[in-house]
C-alpha cells in the first residue's frame, strides 16, 4: 500500500517536473522568436510571430501563465516601453492564452480569435498613452500585424494534434 502511494506521488512529481520543463522551453522559445523577429515585431505593424505560440494553451492549459511570463520577459529583454508595457504584455499574454484554451474547446479554428483580437484591442490601451498616438490608429496597425500570427497559431495546433503515423 505504501509503495503504491509513493509511486503515485512520484508520478505526480514527474508530471509537475515535465510541466515546469515544458513551460521553461516554451518561454525560451517565445523570447528567442521575438529576438529573431524583432525587426518587424516592434514596427508600425507589429507582426509578432511569437504570439502564435499562445495557441499551445489550447491543448496545454498549464502554459497560460508561462506564456504571460514569456511576453513579460520579451518586453523586458528586448527593450519594451517600461513597466506599463511589461505589465500590460503579461496580462495580454495570459488573457490571450486563456482565450485560446477556452475557444479550443469549441473548435480549433476559433483559437485564431483571441490571438487576433485580444492583443489588437488591449495593447493600444497603454501604447496610445505611452506613444501619444490615437487608440484607433494603433488598433488598426496592431490588428493587421496579428492576422499572420493568428493563422499560424491555428496551423500549429492542427499540426500538433495530428496523430503520429509510423
Amino acid at each position: 500500500m505504501q509503495s503504491q502511494t509513493f509511486t503515485k506521488s512520484m508520478e505526480r512529481d514527474l508530471s509537475r517536473v515535465k510541466k515546469i520543463s515544458i513551460s521553461g522551453i516554451v518561454i525560451a522559445l517565445y523570447v528567442v522568436i521575438m529576438f529573431l523577429t524583432q525587426n518587424f515585431a516592434f514596427g508600425q505593424y507589429q507582426i509578432r510571430i511569437a504570439t502564435s505560440i499562445y495557441a499551445l494553451a489550447g491543448i496545454h492549459p498549464f502554459l497560460i501563465l508561462p506564456l504571460g511570463i514569456a511576453n513579460l520577459l520579451s518586453n523586458t529583454i528586448l527593450g519594451g516601453l517600461g513597466p506599463l508595457d511589461m505589465l500590460g504584455g503579461f496580462i495580454a499574454g495570459i488573457l490571450t492564452s486563456l482565450g485560446c484554451y477556452l475557444l479550443r474547446k469549441v473548435h480549433i479554428v476559433l483559437v485564431a480569435i483571441p490571438i487576433l483580437l485580444i492583443p489588437t484591442l488591449l495593447v493600444p490601451l497603454w501604447l496610445s498613452y505611452l506613444l501619444q498616438l490615437p487608440y484607433t490608429m494603433l488598433v488598426i496597425s496592431i490588428g493587421i500585424g496579428q492576422i499572420i500570427p493568428s493563422i499560424v497559431g491555428v496551423l500549429l495546433l492542427k499540426y500538433l494534434e495530428k496523430p503520429i503515423s509510423r
